[in-house]
Order: C-alpha cells, then sequence, then structure tokens
C-alpha cells in the first residue's frame, strides 16, 4: 500500500488524538479540582480544543488519502492493523464531515458548563435549576443525529457513537424480552436476601483507610498504578488520557465502605481494557475500544462476578478486617450476601445485580422518548417518576434519587445508557466461556489469582482493539454474539 497516504492519515490522527488527550486532562481536572468559579473559562478552553480537533480530522485533504491508502489495502484480513485503522478514520471521517464546527464547539461549551449545573442541581435536589441546560443538550443532540443522519429513528444515530451498527428498535426487543424476566426475580430474590441484613456492615469507615484498602484491590486484580490513579469526584468514572495515563474516581461514604470499592472495582475494570490496549496504536482505531457494550463488560465483570462472589472474599475478608476491625467475626458467606443482597432502591450506581437492568431500561426509554420529541425534557421528572414506580414499585423522594442522580447528561451522552445492560450481557458470557477455556480458573479466582483471566481478557478483548465490530469481536471470543441466557442463568445462580 502507498505508506505516504497511510503515514499522512496515521500523522493527522495521532496529532488529533494529542489533542483530544489534552482536553481530555482539562475535563478530568474539572471534574476532580478545579474550582467554581473557573468552570465558565474551562468551557472556552474545551470548545476551542474540540473545534481545532475537528478541524484537523475533517479537512478536505484526508479524504483523498483515505481513498488512496483504502484502494492499496488489497488483504480481506480486517485484522490487519492498517486496515483496522483505515476503516476507523473512514467512519470518523464520514460522521465527523457532517458536523460544522460551530456545532462541534457549542455542544463543547455547553456540556461544560452543564456539568457544573448539574452538580449544583444534584445538591439540592432541584430538576428546574439544570432544566434549561438539558433542553439545550436535547436540541444540540438532536441537531447532532440529523446531521449524521438515520432512517428508522433519531435516536439510532446517537446510539450508533457508542455502540456501532446497533439500532435502537434491537436493543428495545432484548430490553422488553429481559425485563420481565429480571423483575420475575425481584421478589424471591428480595426474600432470600433477607437472611443478611445490611446491618450487617454497620459502622465507621474513615476513608483513609478506604483508600489504602481500595488501591490494594485494584493493584490485585492487575491494575497498573505506575500508569493510573485513584481520585475522588461527585460520580464515579475513568478515563484514559494516554497510553500509560489511566484514571479512575469515585466517591467515599463513612458508613459504607461498599460505596467506593465497588465503584473502584467498576472502574478499574475500565482501566484495565484501556490499559491492555495496543499502546503503540494508542488514539488510533486499533488501539481504542470496540464499543461502550464491550468495555462495560469489564467493569462489571470485575465488580459482579469477581468482586462480589463468596471466593473474593474468602480471599479478602482478612484485609478488610485489618482496615475495618469491626468487621471481625463475618464470614465470606454473611459478607457476600450483606454486599449482593437484593433491594430494590433508587441509586442506579448503587443498585444490587438483580434491580440495575431496570434502571437502564428506565433511563433508555426516557432519553430515547426525548431525542425523538415524545418527551418534553420539563416532563422527565414526571416521566421518571412515573416509570420507577412501574419497573421498581419505589416512590421517588426527589429529584437528587431521581432524575438528577446520573451526570450523563450534562455530558451530552446520549444514547450511552444502553450499553450498561448490553455489558451485563457480554460479561456473563464472557465469564461463562473463561471457565470453558481457562484451565483452573475458579481454583485461582479462589486463591486471589486474578493473572489468568486477565491475560484471556487481555488476548480475546482487550488487544484486538476495533479489528472486528462487537457482535463479531463475541464470537470471536465465545463462538457466538451477544445472547441474554448467560446473563440471566449467572443472575438466577447467584440469587434465587
Amino acid at each position: 500500500m502507498s505508506e505516504s497516504a497511510y503515514q499522512k492519515l496515521h500523522a493527522r490522527f495521532r496529532e488529533a488524538a494529542l489533542f483530544r488527550s489534552t482536553a481530555g486532562v482539562l475535563g478530568w481536572d474539572q471534574e476532580t479540582f478545579l474550582p467554581p468559579a473557573g468552570v465558565a473559562w474551562r468551557a472556552e478552553q474545551l470548545a476551542s480544543l474540540s473545534g481545532h480537533c475537528h478541524r484537523l480530522t475533517t479537512a478536505p485533504e484526508i479524504g483523498g488519502w483515505l481513498d488512496e491508502a483504502a484502494a492499496t489495502v488489497t488483504t480481506p484480513d480486517s485484522s490487519h492493523t492498517a486496515a483496522t485503522n483505515i476503516r476507523g478514520w473512514k467512519r470518523a471521517y464520514d460522521k465527523a464531515t457532517k458536523l460544522p464546527v460551530s456545532l462541534v464547539e457549542e455542544w463543547s461549551r455547553t456540556t461544560s458548563i452543564a456539568q457544573n449545573v448539574w452538580a449544583e442541581a444534584r445538591k439540592k435536589s432541584d430538576f428546574i435549576v439544570f432544566q434549561p441546560h438539558l433542553e439545550k443538550l436535547v436540541s444540540l443532540a438532536r441537531q447532532k443525529a440529523d446531521a449524521w443522519g438515520w432512517q428508522a429513528c433519531r435516536y439510532d444515530a446517537l446510539l450508533d457513537e457508542y455502540e456501532p451498527g446497533a439500532r435502537s428498535a434491537e436493543v428495545a426487543t432484548t430490553f422488553a424480552a429481559l425485563g420481565p424476566q429480571i423483575s420475575a426475580m425481584v421478589q424471591p430474590a428480595t426474600e432470600k436476601a433477607a437472611r443478611f441484613p445490611k446491618s450487617l456492615l454497620a459502622g465507621h469507615y474513615p476513608i483513609a483507610a478506604q483508600q489504602a484498602f481500595n488501591r490494594e484491590v485494584a493493584a490485585a486484580i492487575g491494575f497498573d498504578f505506575s500508569a493510573g490513579r485513584i481520585d475522588t469526584t461527585t460520580h464515579p468514572f475513568c478515563t484514559g488520557l494516554g497510553p500509560l495515563d489511566t484514571r479512575l474516581t469515585t466517591r467515599y461514604d463513612e458508613d459504607d465502605f461498599s460505596s467506593s470499592l465497588y465503584g473502584v472495582l467498576h472502574e478499574a475494570g475500565h482501566g484495565l481494557y484501556d490499559q491492555g490496549l495496543n499502546h503503540q496504536e494508542w488514539g488510533q482505531p486499533a488501539g481504542e475500544a470496540c464499543s461502550l457494550g464491550i468495555h462495560e463488560s469489564q467493569s462489571r465483570l470485575w465488580e459482579n462476578h469477581i468482586g462480589s462472589s463468596t471466593e473474593f472474599w474468602t480471599r479478602w475478608l482478612p484485609r478488610a478486617i485489618d482496615y475495618f476491625p469491626h468487621l471481625a467475626g463475618l464470614t465470606p458467606e454473611q459478607m457476600t450476601g450483606a454486599i449482593s443482597r437484593v433491594q430494590p432502591s433508587f441509586i442506579r450506581v448503587e443498585a444490587d445485580e438483580v434491580t440495575y437492568d431496570l434502571h437502564i431500561i428506565l433511563r433508555f426509554e426516557i432519553e430515547r422518548a426525548l431525542i425523538e420529541g415524545d418527551l418534553d425534557p420539563a416532563g422527565v421528572p414526571d416521566a421518571w417518576n412515573e416509570k420507577f414506580k412501574t419497573l421498581l414499585g419505589l416512590t421517588v423522594p426527589d429529584d437528587a434519587h431521581g432524575c438528577l442522580q446520573d451526570v450523563h447528561w450534562s455530558f451530552g451522552l446520549f444514547g450511552y445508557f444502553a450499553t450498561y445492560t448490553l455489558g451485563n450481557l457480554n460479561a456473563a458470557q464472557l465469564m461463562h466461556q473463561a471457565r470453558q477455556s481457562v484451565t483452573g480458573l475458579d481454583s485461582s479466582l479462589a486463591s486471589g489469582d486474578y493473572a489468568p483471566l486477565l491475560h484471556w481478557l487481555r488476548a480475546e478483548i482487550h488487544a484486538p482493539g476495533q479489528r472486528w465490530d462487537a457482535p463479531e469481536l463475541m464470537r470471536q471470543a465465545t463462538g457466538e454474539t451477544t445472547q441474554g441466557q448467560y446473563f440471566l442463568e449467572h443472575l438466577r445462580g447467584k440469587f434465587l
């Protein structure tokens, strides 16, 4: 192939990746250390960087380079790094050239300001404070979807950003089949969980001790702290700021250590994926995650399949007691039962495994209605509360426990929520396959040796990058595309 065209593309998209990672540092700082008075200027910084990246990757010459490079790739082997990059660059170029720079900059500016307003609205539990920003974000999201183009459903254009090729009608069908089966488990799982009251974990958990314990656990599962760190924020997240710079965040509750621990396990799962990607191709399609549903599978796998198992607490309860002496006397079974107990609750990030996906179905339905114009942003609280009552049987007490609890809409992440449940389905299927493929896996996990599992995930999921789309990646790793049966079997086996 013509190395000239390929190398020009590689250099241009690498330059854009450098600027995006710089914007990422500013975004991470905004969520962790930025003083409130600096938000407006930070919004201008991020808007400027976004506009610059957009211009870099939509320049007219890129189209010619893509045609020249693509014409000289003769191998049908989609695993070839160059073919993967060219395919990914073309997708990015086609989407980016449909968006005017003014929309890109306005989007960045609006989300930067909205994030700070959301945090204040959540603190006050007052949706009215956030409503005008949500209205603007929904309007801009519709503009983006229309610019990209869509056929059956405007929401599909936004979903495609996070789960390439996915269609909301298919997701809705999957959710419609999943929801009733999950709902049928809630009552019997809740009754069974009553044997392990949350009060078993009652006590004081100093933040410094939580931080030390969390770091020890994250390091044990394989998170590389020479290339990452953990900080504190309102809403836990993971962000990759470079090939050797992965940031995790969590939040702390001195009455409940599990909130920060499972926040770290979840985000460390994302971090392990980022750290397992091809560093030489960082910022290029061959070195980027396949999809958000695949990314989320890694966080849910480590959080739920590993971190909330009896095997995990057999290994880690003695260390937890070292940090939190009042836990002495609990058995691993009691610890697991108290941690994993099923109890419908208001906050998604603290929801149990059985009810979690009901939270996602609710969000998917609401934001799809917002983007399609079937729901006005002003009606979000009422729609949320009504759906929550139907799905989880609870009356939402206020906006902070309802429609303001998630940061995603303030970031403009419309189309994102469905990937959480897709991640749960993928995680269960991957764990099922790992037990078939990795000799002695259960024994190694029981002893606290997580390297064999991580090695398998690195080879099957992390290293390929965007070599395949999500359905094909799952087929390559497990022999079939994503199925719901493994997740339902996991829930029944663990909770019923």
